[in-house]
């Protein structure tokens, strides 16, 4: 088998070759490196075993969009808190990456709004770089490894943080409810599957699939959730917890100089639609695969069917929330979808669904009917975007929302 590229995400990534050692430095560091405990992961993690190392363990997690059968696994840890917020960080990592396996680690922040950026990846010539500095840090390590080949492993890791001075990317945060662009969706199904975040797919269940890790929520989490539109008018918030489909590293909704791979493509392109209308890449995804569909998103079953009423693959325009600016607040139900209304009652017409964990920027607050749910009782209701509705009474966060 040919050695497979680094899979993954973005972040202090760094694939070395077999008892290797690989390091990345950046200058001036803002405070001394951290070296990470691999024997305490935090809130998650998935499919590892993390004793003097971090090796994949025995579960069947894998991105089961991409159909790559790659088995995954990710651990995650936080940062001490850092005396000076820095957005940039190198890493320094002890590891062991067998022929055809991977190993990627990644770096996030908590920006000044209070949401998380997206993973960003450290490789050995160049520290990760975020768009805002931070003082609360997270690092991911992403294992992966085909079928009946020995796991990679990870002995050691140090991150050092330091400041860039790199103002962030306009294009990044564009607009208030987010980067938006038209795509083709496809439904996932694959009931009783194991997603990349370990979460194993239900009968109508509501989440997506997204083409890179960099906006890979975990499981049970909507740090990183999108807002689908069918044309039929129909919207569903949910949050990402698979990757795919057809591609691992293609963060199609960044610009050039922030996108991971396929910079030659337009923002808002992803490369299955590129190889499947433009012969791009000779028609083939990352793993030489011939691309049948121009999909850049995959809808679970509930949010294929239930939350939008669709009943073929079709374009849709999909919002990544985690780009905007507006008032964020997470869906926090006692497991079903929220549903989305017409009007500030439950009297309106259903216009879609807000899935449990999902993260929604809200455009503003109004008066409505009182509802009781999970943060109370409250006659608030939140618009999240024209002629749509949500109960404040299940929805964590977003009191700073403007009256409409």
């Amino acid at each position: 088998m040919k050695s497979i590229r680094h899979f993954l995400l973005v972040g202090a990534l760094v694939v070395a070759p077999a008892g290797g050692f690989a390091s990345a430095s950046a200058e001036p560091a803002a405070e001394p490196g951290q070296r990470i405990d691999l024997t305490r992961p935090a809130d998650g993690s998935t499919n590892v075993t993390t004793n003097a190392s971090v090796r994949l363990g025995a579960g069947a997690d894998r991105a089961a969009s991409t159909g790559s059968g790659l088995r995954t696994g990710v651990a995650v840890y936080s940062l001490d808190p850092l005396a000076t917020p820095a957005d940039t960080f190198a890493a320094t990592v002890g590891s062991t990456v067998p022929a055809g396996t991977e190993l990627a680690v990644d770096v996030r922040g908590r920006l000044a709004d209070g949401q998380w950026s997206e993973w960003a990846e450290v490789r050995p010539d160049a520290p990760a770089v975020l768009p805002g500095a931070a003082r609360e840090v997270e690092v991911r390590a992403m294992l992966g490894a085909p079928a009946g080949t020995r796991s990679p492993e990870l002995r050691a890791l140090t991150v050092t943080p330091s400041v860039s001075g790199k103002a962030p990317s306009e294009e990044v945060h564009a607009a208030a409810a987010g980067l938006t662009y038209e795509v083709f969706a496809t439904r996932e199904g694959l009931v009783g599957g194991t997603t990349a975040n370990g979460h194993v797919i239900t009968s109508r269940d509501h989440f997506v699939a997204l083409p890179s890790r960099r906006g890979l929520s975990g499981n049970w989490a909507g740090d990183y959730s999108v807002r689908v539109c069918a044309s039929n008018g129909r919207c569903e918030w949910a949050p990402v917890w698979d990757v795919g489909p057809w591609n691992t590293r293609d963060d199609y909704w960044n610009p050039p100089d922030v996108r991971q791979e396929w910079k030659d493509l337009p923002q808002g392109k992803p490369e299955a639609q590129a190889a499947y209308q433009d012969d791009y890449n000779g028609g083939a995804d990352q793993f030489g695969r011939q691309v049948a569909n121009p999909a850049g998103i995959d809808l679970a079953d509930g949010t294929f069917w239930d939350g939008l009423k669709l009943t073929d693959n079709s374009w849709v325009t999909v919002t990544y929330q985690w780009t905007g600016s507006d008032p964020a607040g997470f869906v926090d139900t006692a497991g079903d979808p929220l549903n989305v209304r017409n009007a500030t009652n439950t009297g309106g017409a259903v216009v879609g669904m807000a899935a449990n964990y999902a993260q929604v920027r809200i455009e503003c607050k109004a008066t409505g009917q009182s509802v009781t749910g999970s943060q109370g009782t409250s006659n608030v209701w939140y618009r999240l975007a024209a002629g749509k509705f949500v109960a404040a009474a299940y929805v964590s966060g977003g009191g700073s929302a403007p009256t409409c």
